[in-house]
């Protein structure tokens, strides 16, 4: 009896082996859909067309052997992306919703001319005109950041602005678009902004061109 049911356990071992090896080889067999249609949002023909290159070269042939976090990390790496989301559209679509950064000014590095990101990053200025303040110094992008948040806490509109001066000792001027020149302290910026928007409204710099925050409760105020 108990040899018996020994011949059982190995014939069922025997028929289990097998129909897994069959089952592996259907499985390799597998074909999955290709992708077949990527759809990109929110950016231009060009931008549009280095993700598509991203996703074609790293060789992805379905959605279903899709490394989302390779093409995550290759898709933020451009500079004039703010966010973006991926969507498996399955069995063969691929959509990519996109949220371009704001520009907020231009700068120069190296002899070209780039646009400053609301993102913290740099794009390239590919020669178009733009009416976007100009930044002059050895720029550092999070303490232009910041001073930007400055700006925008105050009463002064950032619009105003044609050019930016940034100092190695962290404190800027500007110069606006009436042809101000703002010499800005440099950690009351929002105070200082509130106060040259008062004087400007109350008519009490009209024929003075520079008006000058640096010192100490003193507010300097003469013509250039």
């Amino acid at each position: 009896m108990h040899l018996l049911i020994s011949k059982k356990i190995i014939i069922y071992l025997l028929l289990f082996c097998f129909l897994v090896s069959i089952n592996n080889t259907s499985l390799m067999n597998i074909s999955f859909p290709k992708i077949n249609k990527i759809e990109i949002s929110g950016l231009k023909l060009d931008e549009r067309k280095k993700i598509e290159d991203i996703i074609h070269d790293s060789n992805f042939k379905s959605i279903f052997h899709l490394d989302k976090q390779y093409l995550k990390r290759k898709i933020s790496s451009i500079n004039i992306i703010e966010q973006f989301e991926i969507f498996k559209n399955y069995p063969s679509t691929l959509k990519i919703s996109i949220k371009e950064t704001k520009t907020l000014a231009q700068v120069k590095r190296n002899g070209f001319d780039y646009f400053i990101g609301s993102n913290g990053k740099l794009i390239r200025n590919n020669y178009l005109v733009s009416n976007l303040p100009f930044v002059f110094g050895d720029l550092d992008l999070d303490e232009f950041l910041n001073f930007k948040k400055e700006i925008d806490k105050s009463n002064f509109d950032f619009k105003n602005i044609t050019k930016l001066y940034y100092f190695k000792s962290k404190r800027w001027d500007i110069e606006t678009s009436k042809g101000y020149l703002i010499k800005l302290s440099k950690d009351n910026v929002e105070k200082d902004l509130n106060m040259f928007v008062r004087l400007y409204n109350e008519d009490k710099i009209i024929n003075e061109l520079v008006v000058d925050f640096r010192q100490k409760n003193q507010i300097i105020i003469n013509d250039k």
